[in-house]
């Protein structure tokens, strides 16, 4: 899988409909929090991506049964059978969102044990903030050479007040996810507020939990004894979708972005259609229609602002229109590094430091041989592609497949000339 490629011959017009798949960011979550009930749940809307493909061989190695049915786009998850709290250190190394993990069986069982987690490396990512929340409920914490084992001390966790020096996603939603089981109540202040924390929320409250404040700023979490099992909707993929519309933006195509939540995109739209946007926004779908855009600068922020996963595909809209703009990076330090490779299609980006470049438009830009660093960067250079004059050749798709299911597939029933060669 590492050594496909994609070759992209760009200036194809593009028009039809295209679906949102189901949220990787919460597909990932929900796995997770599977492993706090013995009972069997059904998932729906469920992506087959790398990154979720990856959680899944994690779910059956810890002995959970897993049934896939790709058609009907859903998981039946029997965690009956987990017994084992040692986490596969090669699954591990994959995954960023391995650290998922820890907590539901930390809850469970008492105990786990895993190396440092993998995944994209787009500046600092650490995990201090998820050791101490442990510690704070009550977890030892013990340094190995590879990584860390947690225990709860007297076997079980307690309810603690938590305060998140930081917002962070996926720190909020463990924290959440280990609390429900402790003994007590837990409080969890300066929480991200993400769509997809709180329809974690929603799934574990049917479920037995007791969890109020879910989507705001402050978490309460009574602990219960047991959690049953359930069904689980993944919500759509609200960087998905907006990576869509700026395809439309960019092509300058009259396209449908269907099964989406418009709402979920936050900052997004307001400032698309600001910038000069022609967006029509129904309950469920987005249409693009051609657009005379002008430049409009930009601050990444968690939600609801300009979501950071969303910024790259948004510096290469800013190359093709009017003035100038800058582009912030407040989240990741780093994440615009891959604006070198644009730069060497013909943009005109200069870079500030590592948090911030201006953008220069608009410009023309040329097929290259490129390599993808990372997930979202991947994706906003298959986007350079289909814009650029000539043949544009990506490697290291992989890093694409972790958050787009059967990219290409979908580019071509709307009119891309994008293919995937295996080598």
């Amino acid at each position: 899988m590492a050594m496909d490629k994609f070759v992209i011959n760009g200036g194809a017009k593009l028009s039809g409909t295209i679906s949102v798949s189901g949220a990787k960011n919460s597909a990932l979550k929900i796995l997770a929090a599977l492993l706090l009930s013995d009972q069997k749940c059904i998932i729906n809307n469920f992506p087959f991506i790398e990154d979720t493909n990856i959680a899944i061989e994690i779910l059956k190695d810890l002995g959970a049964k897993v049934e896939i049915d790709k058609e009907r786009k859903m998981l039946i998850v029997d965690p009956s059978q987990v017994c084992k709290t040692n986490l596969d250190p090669i699954l591990v190394k994959k995954l960023r969102s391995s650290i998922l993990f820890a907590g539901p069986l930390l809850a469970r069982f008492g105990h786990v044990e895993m190396n440092h987690p993998g995944g994209c490396v787009i500046g600092r990512r650490p995990i201090n903030m998820f050791l101490d929340g442990f510690g704070k409920l009550g977890a030892e914490v013990e340094f190995t050479q590879e990584g860390f084992k947690l225990r709860a001390k007297e076997g079980k966790l307690k309810g603690a007040e938590i305060f998140f020096p930081q917002i962070t996603v996926t720190g909020t939603e463990t924290m959440m996810m280990t609390a429900v089981l402790a003994e007590g109540k837990t409080v969890l202040r300066n929480c991200a507020m993400e769509p997809e924390i709180l329809s974690l929320a929603e799934y574990l409250n049917k479920c037995g939990a007791r969890i109020k404040g879910a989507g705001t700023h402050t978490i309460e979490i009574q602990g219960v004894e047991k959690l049953l099992g359930s069904y689980f909707d993944v919500i759509a993929d609200r960087i998905e979708a907006g990576t869509f519309v700026m395809m439309g933006l960019l092509t300058n195509s009259e396209i449908k972005v269907e099964n989406c939540n418009p709402e979920h995109l936050g900052a997004v739209l307001p400032i698309l259609q600001k910038a000069g946007a022609k967006l029509e926004i129904g309950k469920d779908y987005i249409i693009t229609k051609p657009s005379q855009m002008k430049a409009i600068s930009v601050v990444t922020h968690e939600y609801p602002g300009f979501a950071t996963d969303l910024q790259s595909p948004y510096t290469l809209l800013m190359t093709q229109v009017q003035n100038q703009s800058i582009v912030h990076e407040s989240i990741f330090e780093g994440r615009l590094f891959f604006t070198d490779q644009l730069n060497s299609m013909g943009a005109n980006i200069i870079m500030c430091d590592p948090h911030r470049v201006v953008v220069n438009g608009p410009t023309k830009l040329y097929g290259k041989k490129l390599t993808s660093p990372d997930l979202r960067a991947g994706i906003t250079m298959v986007l350079a592609g289909m814009i650029a004059e000539g043949t544009t050749i990506i490697d290291n798709i992989y890093q694409i497949d972790r958050g787009y299911e059967n990219i290409e597939l979908r580019l071509q029933k709307l009119g891309a000339d994008i293919k995937r060669i295996t080598l």
